[in-house]
């Protein structure tokens, strides 16, 4: 299965590129648009599997935008907004949005989300493949050589970041941003869960979770 697309319509510029960073670090192939003038082009050139669509937008809406991307796509639908009010909230989901966040939002909580949509929609496996080991997100399983290693939440959530960033450096902020959701925790944090994590996998087969100096971690099959 190909890579999930994501399209974010979101006009403040700070959350725009937070969402677009968090999300491409998930692994998903993104594309981030001020307001709804594009929308039309973008179904039909991009063709995303899911909108990340914030309701206050210059010229027409999210409501406006949700109505044009269900006559005209199949994609999913995570709507944005500042409002907590139960009617804007009825009125997107009664419109086809699939879900809802409301800001201010933690990063990891938007992307186990929309992580969450593409899966009941079929667009997204479920299920990771890296030589001998496989995490299966769903079902929170994580085998290495046949042989089951027991994983905390903390520590699934982990292994499915560097699962989707196999084979690509990732650094301590992009990891505390995207399994924690903020890049102000103790830095040690990521040290401490990598290295528990580390000694689960190796207790059943070669090294996968790899230090680079002075740059993260990367998962991936034999030696750096």
């Amino acid at each position: 299965m190909s890579v999930a697309r994501i399209l974010i319509v979101e006009d403040t510029e700070a959350i725009r590129a937070a969402v677009r960073s968090a999300l491409r670090d998930s692994g998903y192939e993104v594309l981030a648009r001020a307001d709804g003038r594009e929308l039309e082009a973008d179904l039909s050139q991009f063709r995303p599997d899911l909108v990340v669509l914030d309701i206050m937008l210059p010229g027409r809406d999210g409501f406006q935008l949700l109505e044009v991307i269900r006559r005209a796509s199949n994609a999913g639908v995570v709507m944005l907004t500042a409002r907590d009010g139960v009617p804007d909230r009825l009125r997107g989901l009664e419109g086809g949005a699939d879900d809802y966040v409301l800001k201010p939002f933690v990063l990891a909580e938007l992307v186990a989300r929309v992580g969450a949509v593409l899966r009941r929609l079929g667009r997204t496996p479920s299920a990771v493949q890296i030589g001998d080991l496989l995490v299966d997100a769903d079902s929170g399983v994580v085998l290495y050589a046949g042989a089951t290693v027991d994983v905390t939440a903390t520590e699934l959530r982990l292994l499915c970041y560097l699962a989707a960033q196999r084979g690509r450096v990732v650094s301590k902020t992009q990891i505390l941003t995207s399994v924690w959701g903020y890049e102000d925790y103790d830095p040690n944090l990521v040290e401490v869960h990598v290295s528990a994590l580390r000694r689960k996998l190796e207790a059943h087969g070669p090294r996968l979770l790899h230090t680079v100096r002075g740059l993260g971690y990367v998962l991936r099959v034999g030696a750096t």
